[in-house]
């Protein structure tokens, strides 16, 4: 089977075209129980959903530009959930009445056999981890606080280490494309979370990968 070519065209679900509002910060290990504190009193969740994540990222390098990036998701507390194959598009991070980093973002369930169709289709695995932590919702947002770890052996999800000693926290929206408002609800939001975590609008082609 031939590879799909590797364009910048952004991708559509369906007849709708969601986009990602995201707001990222950090918190220390030692002030992650302050910061769940707050959460449970503002989300509508006062328990939070826990998880255990392992994501691989894949490339398809083409002639020219960058890479077509695809994430591939399963869950380790529930290993007979469907695999989750993600697209997300160029981050459009100039328009400064935004008050969050937006970029397309597509979400889809697969079987099992996710990583071999990858393989087959040309991609190659760039790198793989481990995240572990809480979900809250207020609303439409979700707020994600996780402790990211790296896999030292690949493939083996039992032998891996922290990245740091903080916890990321990510607030995202998926909307479709136009609701910008969702920004000033996801600013109001995070300035209730001050000064335990500042959420900012993070340029991810600044970070490294």
């Amino acid at each position: 089977m031939e590879a799909p070519p590797v364009t910048v065209m952004p991708v559509t679900g369906g007849t709708i075209n969601m986009m990602e509002y995201l707001l990222q910060g950090s918190v220390l290990d030692q002030a992650l129980e302050s910061l769940l504190h707050r959460l449970r009193g503002l989300c509508d969740n006062m328990e939070p959903e826990t998880f255990t994540d392992h994501e691989l990222v894949y490339l398809l390098k083409g002639q020219q530009g960058n890479p077509f990036i695809l994430r591939a998701r399963r869950s380790l507390s529930h290993p007979t959930a469907p695999w989750h194959l993600r697209y997300l598009g160029q981050s459009e991070v100039g328009d400064k009445s935004r008050h969050a980093l937006v970029r397309n973002c597509v979400d889809v369930a697969a079987s099992h056999s996710l990583p071999e169709f990858l393989n087959e289709m040309g991609f190659r695995m760039d790198h793989e981890f481990v995240s572990n932590g809480h979900i809250f919702r207020k609303g439409a947002m979700k707020i994600v606080v996780s402790k990211l770890s790296r896999i030292l052996v690949p493939g083996n999800t039992e032998n891996t280490e922290h990245l740091s000693l903080s916890y990321l926290v990510e607030l995202s929206v998926l909307a479709p494309a136009g609701q910008d408002t969702v920004s000033e609800d996801m600013r109001s939001f995070a300035e209730q979370l001050k000064p335990l975590v500042h959420l900012e609008k993070i340029d991810p082609s600044k970070q490294r990968h």
